[in-house]
């Protein structure tokens, strides 16, 4: 595939990107097409060792870190109101946060794209997660019965800025917790330790308040049922904490909430 063939096919998420990283519709366009002139220059500063969206991201992003375009900007409409906070993300960890959160990366491809290691790349995550949580710091329920997974989840929240209300084990804890005080994100396993479902505990949850969820859960198949809160975001056993950070800022900076959704009629 030719260079313009490869450009053509992953424009769009490019100018996505560059106009998300820039804060602006004029200036992130105006990376981009730096991006092409450079390509048009010499093409051999595209890395054909690379996958091509991978190298394509990495040269934009070298040139997001060597030039300064267009100064004076007129600001893209933003579509949600998280998105208005991103400007106070320090540059490098905003990168890092787009590339997992937006633009879908694996962390080894975005390490690759920022020219870091995999570890350097989780801490950047996880400072996006604690710069994101100074904006939008909420309280968060745990409903987890596995009490050391429980703690591990709890420090992670409080370390990333919020604040954890309570630690459910089961579907009735869990509805009383919520009853005291609202959550404003709910980090949720699937199988309880009564042999209750974390899945019916949260749509009956989200009924009464609409909140971003995250399943945490060794069991996501059961996730896969069409009877399901949506949309909510997954996590499999045994995890990443960079990968827990990424997904609670994303959940939070993106407003995704969870709605109920209703069983499907059986005969």
């Amino acid at each position: 595939m030719s260079i313009s063939q490869l450009v053509a096919q992953h424009l769009p998420f490019l100018r996505r990107y560059a106009r998300a990283l820039s804060g602006s519709q004029t200036a992130g366009d105006a990376y981009v097409t730096a991006m092409l002139e450079t390509l048009i220059a010499d093409p051999g500063t595209l890395d054909r060792d690379l996958e091509p969206r991978v190298a394509l991201f990495r040269l934009l992003t070298r040139l997001w870190d060597s030039v300064t375009l267009n100064a004076q900007t007129e600001p893209v409409p933003l579509q949600v109101q998280g998105e208005r906070r991103l400007g106070h993300i320090t540059p490098v960890v905003r990168q890092a946060f787009l590339l997992v959160s937006l633009e879908g990366f694996t962390e080894e491809d975005a390490a690759t794209i920022l020219d870091v290691d995999v570890p350097t790349l989780r801490h950047l995550v996880e400072d996006a997660g604690r710069e994101l949580a100074a904006e939008i710091a909420t309280d968060v329920l745990i409903i987890e019965d596995e009490p050391f997974i429980a703690l591990d989840l709890e420090g992670l929240v409080e370390s990333l800025g919020h604040r954890v209300t309570g630690i459910a084990r089961t579907h009735t804890e869990a509805v009383e917790l919520a009853r005291r005080k609202a959550p404003g994100l709910i980090l949720a396993d699937i199988q309880l330790a009564d042999g209750s479902s974390g899945l019916d505990a949260v749509n009956e949850l989200i009924e009464k308040v609409e909140v971003p969820v995250i399943f945490i859960t060794a069991y996501p198949e059961r996730f896969l049922t069409g009877v399901r809160p949506e949309p909510a975001f997954l996590i499999a056993k045994p995890f990443q904490p960079s990968t827990v950070a990424a997904v609670i800022s994303q959940a939070l900076f993106f407003e995704r909430r969870a709605r109920p959704r209703e069983q499907r009629a059986t005969a």
